[in-house]
């Protein structure tokens, strides 16, 4: 494809020297900012090719990495929801203690405890699957 380009070029050239031999030297300006033009719509074209082309290599790798799953829970993420989820189990199990007795308490725990189960899911999508046994 290049090759082509270049020969198209080439012509391009050719012809504006051809023009200018014909009209004169009054008229070299004109025929260098003329060639210059089509020398700068190449030049546009490929950088928009090649922008275009790397745009869609970028989306392409977010959409791989997007179907990977998530990998950008960071320890420090996991830890610091387990710390919010055991400070505000406090004042949840004397609210639940208050205001169910037992079975509050009971109610109020067993939410935690679905709150951190669904983190730690959301986090580890395979954590409840067994595990393949090669054999």
């Amino acid at each position: 494809m290049t090759d082509a380009h270049d020969t198209d070029l080439k012509k391009e050239l050719d012809a504006t020297l051809h023009a200018r031999g014909e009209l004169g030297p009054e008229y070299e300006s004109e025929l260098a900012d003329s060639f210059l033009e089509k020398i700068d719509q190449r030049i546009d074209g490929a950088v928009e090719r090649r922008l275009r082309r790397t745009l869609a290599e970028q989306q392409l790798q977010v959409a791989r990495s997007t179907r990977r799953g998530k990998g950008t829970d960071s320890w420090g993420e996991r830890f610091g929801f387990a710390i919010v989820s055991l400070v505000l189990a406090v004042p949840l199990s004397a609210l639940g203690g208050t205001f169910g007795g037992t079975t509050g308490l009971i109610a109020t725990w067993l939410g935690i405890v679905g709150v951190n189960m669904a983190q730690a899911v959301r986090v580890n999508p395979g954590m409840f699957q067994r595990p393949d046994r090669e054999k």
